[in-house]
């Protein structure tokens, strides 16, 4: 694990930032965006927990903010130095385990028989912030990996979570007891 002795380095002043490797790059490299905003999404997720949601979204989440520092650090290095270094990497029973959530938490709430909006109750709509930001980790993600090789389960992964955190939020109004906000188009 990385010691963190000192927080400032100076060396970001002139705009550009270290990946993983060493290699310096702009910080608006496709790389940093991508997992900046995986970091991002962490964050969001983070917020979602210190609201206080209901105990099994609570225990998940946790397990989901730790493999998104794994799914950050995996993109922080070029697929070069993963060689050198040993890095958790996102597989293929993460994605599994989302699909399984996903299943168990839409068969308790039923089928989606309208469009909803974002909201509810403030964990849920919390969720729901944090599914569009995983929604703009998938596109940064998808744009990176146009340009360089990115590991192969990253982009499954970013697109089963903003999936389960959809029916997370479902989830949340239903364990609370809150009506979620259905669309009425034209109203």
């Amino acid at each position: 694990m990385p010691r963190l002795t000192k927080i400032y380095t100076k060396k970001g002043d002139a705009g550009h930032t270290s990946l993983g490797g060493g290699q310096r790059v702009p910080k608006d490299h496709l790389r940093v965006t991508a997992y900046g905003t995986v970091d991002e999404l962490n964050s969001q997720i983070g917020v979602a927990l210190a609201i206080g949601l209901c105990q099994e979204l609570a225990t998940v989440l946790a397990e989901i903010q730790n493999e998104l520092f794994d799914l950050g650090s995996d993109l922080a290095f070029i697929e070069e130095d993963k060689a050198v270094y040993k890095l958790p990497q996102i597989e293929a029973r993460h994605i599994e385990r989302l699909e399984d959530l996903i299943d168990e938490m839409t068969a308790a709430l039923g089928p989606l028989e309208n469009f909803i909006l974002p909201g509810g109750s403030l964990g849920a709509a919390q969720l729901h912030v944090a599914r569009t930001v995983c929604r703009r980790a998938e596109r940064d993600v998808a744009a990176l990996a146009r340009e360089e090789v990115v590991s192969a389960n990253v982009l499954a992964y970013l697109n089963r979570l903003s999936d389960a955190l959809f029916v997370m939020a479902r989830y949340e109004n239903y364990m609370k007891g809150v009506a979620e906000p259905l669309w009425r188009p034209g109203a």
